[in-house]
């Protein structure tokens, strides 16, 4: 199939920055419409990116006869009854991360999209970035043997500072903290790279606790939103698991993956505090052997890449979205694997607020709640 698939983009932030412009570099879909509750904000974007529809309400949007998908771009808070309008609709959905609110959120969503025939895509872009694909081909074809220890840290310094200001992403209810900008990730790619998690164990913490809010003149409000997280996981085949996140931490060493096994280890990272895709690079030592770094084949790499690194691995995802579509079915990573890292996201907080280990539920059984 080679039909254009026409889009609408809800969300002016990172929909403004990623979404509209990948979806115009993309050779298969067009964005027609553009929505923002504030009808001028919404005309002003049209305008900027020529987009002929301009809308005030999600509802207006989805109407549109001409509109085939729909992309999600808000704070999380916001993604469930968005995302339920447009499946309702019949319209096909991109979702940003994380999921929703709620696991239980998720899974009605997968469940009315499975209902409707709805293809429901998230963007989960490390799946997409050449050298996590390589880490990926290097475990599957058993690099490291058997895996002993994973260990994840993700330290960044974006909120590092008490001056930036408060807003949704300061409030708990919703969705804001660092678990649910970096780790919804990061949960999706342990179960992509290691497979699914047995039980885990966790803390939450929130360091800085008041942030002044601009639309009050500086007024400092109340923060509950985590800054920093600490899990641990055991996996299905017993291997653990160690997380470290932070969006706090000056001078934090990045974004890296370590996985240590009986035959060797590989290492994933980048220090790249500006930008979350550009500058990974890959490591591997075999037993008795000096460690090396490793090259990630020609036929791996992004065929461009942009000032903005997220766009390339936005791109991939398009494609996977796009494929899907053509075929009428869910490919990964979908709301499928969503609603997976929804559920860890939820069994974090229960294992913070309790102290206790906490078991994880296959997830073909609880989506069949």
């Amino acid at each position: 199939m080679t039909n254009q698939i026409n889009i609408g983009v809800i969300g002016t932030g990172f929909g403004r920055a990623v979404h509209i412009p990948g979806f115009q570099l993309h050779h298969r879909t067009q964005v027609v419409a553009t929505y923002h509750r504030d009808l001028a904000k919404a005309r002003e974007i049209a305008g900027e990116f020529e987009i002929p529809h301009a809308c005030q309400t999600v509802e207006e949007l989805v109407a549109l006869p001409e509109i085939d998908a729909v992309s999600i771009a808000t704070p999380p808070f916001l993604h469930y009854e968005m995302a339920k309008t447009a499946i309702a609709a019949g319209k096909h959905i991109l979702l940003e991360k994380p999921t929703t609110l709620t696991a239980d959120e998720a899974r009605e969503l997968y469940q009315m999209a499975t209902a409707n025939g709805v293809v429901a895509a998230m963007d989960f872009e490390y799946r997409f970035v050449p050298a996590w694909q390589r880490l990926a081909e290097l475990l599957a074809e058993g690099y490291v043997g058997t895996p002993r220890l994973v260990k994840i840290d993700w330290l960044m310094s974006s909120r590092a500072n008490s001056d930036r200001p408060w807003n949704w992403y300061a409030q708990k209810e919703k969705g804001g903290g660092a678990l649910g900008a970096l780790g919804s990730h990061t949960f999706d790619y342990i179960a992509w790279l290691f497979g699914s998690v047995r039980r885990l164990s966790a803390k939450l913490s929130t360091s800085i606790t008041e942030r002044p809010d601009p639309a009050e003149g500086g007024k400092l409000k109340p923060v509950d939103a985590d800054d920093t997280a600490f899990a641990m996981l055991e996996l299905a085949d017993r291997t653990p698991v160690q997380v470290s996140i932070s969006s706090v931490a000056y001078g934090g060493r990045g974004h890296w993956v370590e996985v240590y096994g009986s035959n060797g280890s590989l290492i994933l990272g980048s220090d790249n505090q500006k930008d979350y895709v550009h500058g990974f690079r890959l490591w591997g030592t075999k037993a008795g052997e000096a460690t090396t770094e490793l090259s990630v084949p020609q036929r791996l790499e992004f065929p461009q890449t942009y000032a903005d690194g997220r766009l390339a691995p936005f791109l991939r995802t398009i494609d996977r979205w796009v494929q899907g579509i053509d075929g009428g079915k869910m490919l990964s990573p979908s709301l499928r694997e969503g609603v997976y890292s929804q559920l860890l996201m939820d069994l974090t907080h229960e294992s913070s607020a309790t102290g206790n280990w906490v078991d994880v539920p296959d997830l073909d059984a609880f989506l069949a709640l």
